[in-house]
């Protein structure tokens, strides 16, 4: 008791370190620090997943399937078998004169022996259709005694996120003495509610306190939606933060000072003079915007962003004259050395016969070449850098770096896209940063996520583009496909095989897996069409291959010398291969829109008519039918990405990797998206009037992520 008393005075605000709680050891602190929970205001703010109605009884009669439930009932039968791996049901009745079974896959010999025929239990789990009638697998249960009148819940009971090594229930107990310990609502409070639009919602602490003890008469379907008040209170706040600090960051980068690369644009007409087709409208109009900004004294911050195929390099290209022109540099950095050679090849293509000196910096140039890329880089004389992580090596410095353009960004990690836009203040300057990305960004995810810079968008393919045509088929027509694989690659075309698992899983029974994994293996799918079709060349590339194999792989395709080519989603962001005019994707119903409309990016790049089919596992659930539809039916990225955004959430646009961004632990950019035009009016009011207070909100829901976020 002294020791708790001695601690209380240091616990009287959020930032008191988790450790100082009761009951958190070393061990318990670092397994909470690995999931961002250091001091006691992560725990208020870490929120639970969803909600368990105990506060009452369902006559098993009237249980419905997908409806979570408890009920009361009594052990009427009990089996144990190993069909497979060993199984345990139990069958229990009530007064209603109806069974439910209960399903278990594991569990212990003492479990079994609790389970007799007369025992009462009292379980909670959601029932789903099974052979003879309704079950639930895996259920919370606690067995009652003979007599025993089992007090129920007065509150809805939260379910937290799980954290390796901590148990739900201790997760409960610290989120419940750091609950104990929120201060009065005007410590708290740093929105006073005079500010438009908070009239009507909660106050902060209120909000907290019904979150993760919400009362029995809550209206459980609101929170399940995250539409209840609360959260909309916290989601706003979280996104005014967030918007606070993108929009600091930008602040503070237009305050660093950048060479004004404003030269006449010689050589980028000379460029446009020598290219085989003309600019779309697009191109044209995102390279003014790129030239103007380049033409400024601050540095640029464009995200360009267009469909694959939309020429986006082309634009990069017209860009890196610019600064070649004032006698400067520009590195380009690509996810993967194949990415990054397929730029290598046309920048040197087009940059080259101007007396441009374009160099070659990646993890497999070694020896005299990469000691001689080096010091090219070093005295300047290599003029445009491009390359992959390796650009952002210690060893790597620049003469005088002008111009960074990072393709995919969110593809790095932050620390290393910090590290490239680093190498440039040599000379007193940053860099001006160009970031493409083939992913389209819903202007709502623009508006929110990248607030810290200029979004230009390539909307328009060039000419000459085949339309992809769609379709989605059954699994069951899968020798059909076999059979249009041969006719295609008999009539010199190629072929991709799209996979969604590199190789069977080893355990389908874990709880919380659901039914049985029905993806194909893209090992087992590479023996099998090797087998079925003997006269064709057939390659496989998975992300566990060592690069060095993947490399040669892909490329030994986009020379042709591979008819068919079986992959996982590596190939999502890869190579140019316009001969390849068939894909089919296996298990699409698994991947989001984002993801299918990257891959089906990948065919339709030559002149032959090109298609994409979708193969997929019957029954298709509501969700997936909706995201094949609309693939089916249109090939704007743009429109693709919004419905995206809708079905999935922004973590498949941009990388939940994206520290800063899209790590948003309460608000969701789809279903919040109503509360930006507040969130920018009041980040207008308090960058105005209120800074301290706006400092404040970044570090208590951004922290030391803001740095990262501009990267």
């Amino acid at each position: 008791m002294k020791a708790s008393r001695r601690a209380a005075p240091a616990l009287a605000g959020g930032a008191t370190p988790v450790k100082a709680l009761r009951g958190v050891g070393a061990s318990v602190a670092e397994k909470l620090h690995a999931r961002g929970l250091v001091t006691v205001q992560d725990l208020w703010l870490h929120l639970p997943l969803r909600y368990e109605d105990r506060t009452r009884l369902t006559p098993i009669r009237q249980l419905q399937p997908g409806v979570p439930a408890q009920v009361d009932g009594t052990v009427e039968a009990v089996e144990r078998g190993f069909r497979y791996r060993p199984l345990l049901r139990v069958a229990i009745g009530d007064d209603s004169h109806a069974t439910v079974v209960l399903r278990f896959f594991h569990f212990r010999a003492a479990q079994v022996a609790q389970f007799r025929p007369g025992v009462r239990l009292r379980c909670f789990g959601t029932p789903r259709p099974g052979q003879h009638g309704l079950e639930i697998v895996h259920p919370s249960y606690r067995v009652l005694g003979e007599t025993e009148e089992a007090v129920l819940g007065e509150a809805l009971d939260p379910v937290y996120p799980a954290i390796e090594g901590v148990g739900p229930a201790v997760l409960r107990r610290l989120i419940g003495q750091a609950l104990d310990l929120l201060p009065d609502a005007a410590t708290l409070e740093l929105l006073p509610a005079s500010l438009p639009g908070l009239a009507q919602l909660p106050g902060l602490r209120d909000s907290l306190l019904v979150l993760h003890r919400p009362p029995a008469d809550a209206d459980l379907a609101a929170l399940d939606a995250g539409t209840h008040p609360a959260q909309r209170r916290l989601a706003l706040e979280e996104l005014l933060a967030h918007h606070l600090s993108l929009r600091r960051q930008r602040l503070a980068q237009q305050a660093l000072s950048a060479r004004a690369l404003d030269g006449p644009g010689v050589l980028a007409r000379r460029l446009r003079e020598r290219l085989p087709f003309a600019l779309t409208g697009a191109q044209q109009r995102v390279f003014e915007q790129v030239r103007a900004d380049l033409a400024r004294p601050t540095p640029m911050q464009r995200l360009v962003q267009g469909d694959v195929g939309s020429g986006k390099t082309v634009v990069a290209a017209l860009a890196a004259t610019m600064a070649v022109e004032r006698g400067c540099q520009v590195a380009l950095a690509a996810p993967t050395e194949l990415l990054a050679e397929q730029h290598l090849a046309n920048l040197r293509a087009w940059l080259e016969p101007l007396g441009i000196q374009v160099a070659w910096l990646a993890g497999k140039v070694t020896g005299r070449a990469r000691v001689q890329a080096l010091a090219d880089v070093a005295s300047g004389q290599a003029q445009v850098v491009v390359g992959t992580h390796a650009l952002m090596q210690e060893g790597v410095a620049f003469h005088d770096l002008a111009l960074v353009i990072v393709d995919e960004q969110h593809r790095f990690g932050v620390q290393q896209r910090l590290a490239l836009r680093d190498k440039g203040p040599a000379h007193g300057h940053v860099p001006h940063q160009l970031v493409m990305t083939a992913t389209p960004i819903p202007r709502t995810l623009a508006m929110t996520a990248y607030a810290d810079l200029d979004v230009s968008a390539i909307d328009e393919l060039p000419p000459g583009r085949t339309p992809v045509q769609t379709v989605a088929v059954s699994a069951e027509r899968r020798p059909e496909l076999v059979e249009r694989i041969r006719a295609a690659c008999a009539e010199g075309r190629q072929a991709y095989w799209v996979c969604t698992l590199i190789e069977e899983p080893e355990d389908e029974g874990k709880p919380g897996q659901g039914m049985k994994l029905q993806a194909q293996a893209a090992e087992r799918t590479f023996a099998q069409l090797s087998e079925q079709l003997p006269g064709l060349r057939v390659g496989l590339v998975h992300g566990r291959m060592k690069a060095s194999q993947k490399q040669a792989t892909m490329r030994a395709f986009k020379e042709g010398a591979i008819d068919l080519l079986v992959a996982t989603t590596v190939i999502e962001v890869g190579v140019d291969v316009p001969n390849a005019s068939l894909m089919i994707v296996e298990n699409a119903e698994r991947l989001g829109l984002a993801q299918l409309h990257q891959l089906r990016g990948r065919v339709g790049r030559g002149a032959a008519a090109s298609s994409c089919v979708l193969l997929y596992q019957a029954p298709l659930s509501a969700l997936a039918r909706q995201r094949l539809d609309v693939l089916r039916q249109t090939s704007d990225g743009f429109l693709i990405a919004e419905k995206d955004l809708e079905l999935r959430g922004p973590g498949e646009l941009l990388g939940t990797r994206q520290t800063g961004l899209a790590a948003f632990r309460i608000a969701d950019l789809a279903r919040d998206a109503g509360l930006l035009p507040q969130v920018h009016a009041l980040a207008d009011h308090l960058l105005a009037h209120a800074p301290d207070t706006a400092d404040r909100l970044v570090a208590r829901w951004v922290g030391g992520a803001s740095r990262y976020a501009a990267a």
